[in-house]
């Protein structure tokens, strides 16, 4: 534990590194797959069509294949980044899928008869998505919504094989100084990604009970 101890700081940072994908894909995340989920229950078909094929591709694609595109096949496009904001597209992109089937899922919850007294009342489809349908839609999703930010928590872990310095990557660097270190530091970093999960559960849980509250 002493070698894990010395190297503290260099482990904080690649956590920190996590984290800061975690959050910003996560919040890009949510802005993308609430799109797509307005487009899969919108009235224009191609735009149903265009969302459709988007999650039903990338649901189905191994999240290893998209940081592959993302960090090799962006740079044929003339798309020069960093490997963290490469990360961040990647992570994104994927998980963008599942918000929009969370999303969705939130949206048909509504019941039906309010959408029509929206309606009734005048207002357009866009007014009746920002004031009626999408804010309840969120309230019913914080459960799933939680285990999807939990599950892109961990899928940082693979930006470990493209250049970025998040908290797996960290950990192979120092078993490569000091293999002897392995378990411990094997412990540390699953103790990391536990509190992480645990937080973001925990935070999840608070918003759900002051929505619980709210209503």
């Amino acid at each position: 534990m002493d070698f894990v101890v010395e190297q503290r700081d260099l482990i904080f940072e690649g956590f920190w590194t996590t984290i800061r994908l975690t959050a910003l894909s996560g919040l890009l995340a949510v802005v993308i797959g609430t799109a797509l989920a307005i487009m899969r229950v919108g009235p224009i078909p191609p735009l149903r069509w265009a969302g459709t094929t988007y999650v039903t591709l990338l649901r189905n694609t191994p999240l290893t294949l998209v940081f592959v595109f993302s960090t090799f096949g962006l740079p044929r496009l003339d798309i020069r980044l960093s490997f963290f904001a490469f990360a961040v597209v990647a992570l994104t992109v994927y998980t963008s899928a599942f918000v929009c089937e969370a999303v969705r899922s939130g949206i048909n919850s509504v019941a039906p008869g309010e959408i029509e007294a929206a309606r009734s009342i005048g207002l357009t489809f866009g007014q009746t998505l920002r004031q009626v349908v999408l804010p309840q839609a969120y309230r019913a999703i914080i459960p799933p919504l939680s285990n999807v930010i939990i599950a892109l928590t961990k899928n940082t872990s693979i930006a470990v094989a493209f250049s970025v310095a998040e908290a797996t990557s960290i950990l192979r660097r120092l078993q490569n100084q000091d293999a002897s270190a392995t378990f411990p530091l094997l412990i540390t970093t699953a103790a990391g990604y536990l509190v992480l999960t645990l937080a973001i559960s925990f935070a999840f849980s608070r918003i759900e009970r002051r929505v619980a509250v709210s209503r």
